[in-house]
C-alpha cells in the first residue's frame, strides 16, 4: 500500500496536487482507525513524505477550533501547537495524557515530514516538483524558495511552547508523565 501511494504521488506532473487529492480521499479512513498503534504504523511507514505531511496537516486542521488557511510552513506548525486539541474521534478508553502524547507524536512527525519536503536534504528539497523536473533542479543545485512563514524565532517557539504547556497543565491537572516531558523537549 505504501509503495502504491508513493508511486501515485510521483506519477503526476504535480506531486503537490496528487498528494492533496490522495490525502483528501484517505483522510476520513484515518480518522476511523480505532487504535493509536494502527494510526502510528500507517503514518510512520508512509514512504511519501509529501503525502504524510499533507495527511498530518489535515489531521491538525481537523483538530483546530479555528482552522487556518495558510500554506504549510513552520509558522503553521506553531499555529497547530497553539490551537489543536485532542481529536474527539480518537478519544476512547485511553487516559487524557496519552491522547496529548499522541498529539505531540504527530506534531513531531509533521515537523520531520515538513523538513524532509521543504527544508532538508538535497534530493528531498524538490519533492514538490515532478520527477522529470526534479532531476534538472538537482543538477542545477537549485535551492527551494523558503517562505517568510518559515522564518521563525526562538522566542516564537518558546512562547508557543509555554502556551501549549499551560493548556496541557490545565487539562491534565497533574504533573506530566516523563513520556510527555521527553516529547516536549524533542519537539522544541
Amino acid at each position: 500500500l505504501q509503495r502504491m501511494l508513493s508511486m501515485a504521488v510521483e506519477v503526476d506532473r504535480s506531486p503537490t496536487c496528487s498528494s492533496r487529492k490522495i490525502a483528501d480521499d484517505i483522510f476520513l479512513f484515518i480518522l476511523h482507525i480505532p487504535l493509536r498503534s494502527q494510526r502510528e504504523t500507517l503514518l510512520n511507514t508512509m514512504e511519501s513524505q509529501l503525502l504524510r505531511c499533507r495527511l498530518l496537516e489535515l489531521l491538525f486542521q481537523h483538530s483546530c477550533d479555528v482552522p487556518t488557511a495558510s500554506s504549510m510552513s513552520l509558522d503553521k506548525i506553531l499555529y497547530f501547537l497553539s490551537h489543536s486539541s485532542v481529536l474527539p474521534q480518537f478519544q476512547d478508553e485511553t487516559a487524557t495524557w496519552q491522547r496529548w502524547d499522541e498529539m505531540l507524536q504527530y506534531l513531531s512527525l509533521l515537523l520531520l515530514s515538513y523538513q524532509n519536503v521543504k527544508l532538508a536534504f538535497p534530493l528531498a528539497e524538490h519533492l514538490r516538483t515532478s520527477v522529470s523536473d526534479r532531476m534538472d533542479l538537482i543538477a542545477q543545485k537549485a535551492k527551494p524558495i523558503l517562505q517568510d512563514s518559515d522564518d521563525i524565532s526562538q522566542l516564537d517557539i518558546q512562547l508557543k511552547m509555554n502556551n501549549f504547556i499551560n493548556r496541557m497543565e490545565e487539562t491534565l491537572g497533574q504533573p506530566f508523565p516523563i513520556q510527555i516531558q521527553e516529547k516536549l523537549f524533542m519537539l522544541q
